[in-house]
């Protein structure tokens, strides 16, 4: 029996954006009203697109949907920038791991001259661009990891919610030094996560916003934002 072609196998897929139109709720995000994103809910059924179809085997595990909710990092990040917009005025802005673009956005609405929003998930792309259409603003989405090379021609990175895990952390880290030799100020975002490189942190700023990420809400806790600065040791 032939196995079904790639393009058979596409074809066979739930459409990201058609999905998310019609099972996430396009709503303000909580702490940061100004923008709004669509957001998983308990009803959406996130399962159905993160499925492998039949005759994938062997293809890359589908990422977890980090770009279906407004994660802490990101929220202290997006609000830092939103009340001090020269901070991001007429830059070139990088948001690294964008996810559901809520930095993106929100640099564009503080003035950025323009933003690249870089996210490898297929899923969290389609969701990037429905959002930045729902805000009113453009972007540039890459669908590449940028972290594997050198940095591109930006004034400033915004990484918000990128130390979830060890690995990813360090990956994370070398690229950031690269973009401190090229001259490239980095902001992060983050609520205090294991992996936080905290002895290469300033910090500049904390509010209390909530973790909505996953788990539907929560109490508003502290969420810090810091410089990045260079290893002095």
């Amino acid at each position: 029996m032939n196995e079904p072609s790639k393009a058979t196998r596409e074809r066979g897929r739930l459409d990201p954006a058609e999905f998310i139109r019609a099972n996430m709720r396009l709503t303000p995000v909580p702490s940061v009203p100004e923008i709004r994103l669509y957001q998983a809910h308990p009803g959406s059924g996130l399962r159905r697109l993160l499925e492998p179809d039949d005759g994938d085997e062997g293809e890359a595990e589908p990422q977890p949907p980090y770009w279906a909710y407004a994660w802490a990092g990101g929220a202290v990040l997006a609000r830092y920038i939103l009340d001090r917009p020269s901070i991001v005025a007429g830059k070139r802005v990088l948001d690294l791991g964008a996810g559901s673009g809520l930095l993106a956005i929100a640099a564009m609405k503080a003035g950025a001259r323009e933003v690249i929003a870089a996210e490898i998930d297929r899923n969290g792309v389609a969701a990037l661009g429905l959002n930045a259409e729902a805000n009113g603003i453009a972007i540039q989405i890459c669908n590449e990891d940028v972290t594997a090379g050198p940095p591109p021609a930006v004034d400033l990175v915004l990484a918000g919610d990128v130390f979830y895990a060890q690995d990813v952390g360090q990956r994370m880290v070398s690229f950031l030094d690269r973009c401190l030799a090229a001259g490239i100020d980095v902001l992060v975002g983050d609520p205090g996560r294991a992996w936080l490189p905290r002895s290469r942190l300033c910090l500049l700023a904390e509010y209390h916003v909530p973790d909505v990420g996953g788990n539907g809400g929560g109490e508003p806790k502290p969420s810090a934002v810091f410089a990045f600065v260079p290893d002095n040791r």
